[in-house]
Parts: structure tokens; sequence; C-alpha cells
């Protein structure tokens, strides 16, 4: 499976996530579909997120971490853009 995609993060996005690191949430993929992926995030909670290449670029047990104000999701170096669904 490609685990490349290409970067659907905005300028606005990076800077949100950069202003505010500490709103990045860590988890733990459960669960992968074509535009989404849910998650286990380490604080308890349990979010599905629509992502774009998602199926390309998490696989189930992969750790991840969201920034939901940048709307950001950050696998291994890799990011895409990531709401909640």
């Amino acid at each position: 499976m490609s685990r490349t995609t290409p970067s659907t993060i905005l300028p606005i996005q990076r800077v949100m996530a950069d202003a505010t690191p500490r709103a990045w949430r860590d988890g733990i993929v459960i669960e992968t579909r074509p535009a989404d992926v849910v998650v286990a995030f380490l604080d308890g909670g349990v979010t599905q997120l629509r992502a774009a290449g998602a199926d390309t670029l998490v696989s189930v047990g992969d750790p991840v971490a969201h920034h939901p104000a940048a709307e950001i999701l950050s696998v291994g170096g890799r990011k895409t853009t990531a709401r909640i669904a």
C-alpha cells in the first residue's frame, strides 16, 4: 500500500497549529475507511475523522496526532486535513 499523499494543508492551518501547539491530541487508529479514520485518543475519547487520503495515509494501530482547531491529522511526519465527521 502506498503511504504517500499530496499535501492538503493550507498555510492558515499551519499557522493555527503552530500558534496553539497544546491543542494537539495523541491517539491510535482503531479503524480506517476510504475517507474516514476512527481514532482512540489517549485522553479517553474516540472520534471519527474525515481525512483526505485516509485509506493511503494510515493503518490500524498507527499512532497519530490531531489538531482539532487547525483540522490537521499528523501520521509519522505526514500531514493531511482531518475534520470531525
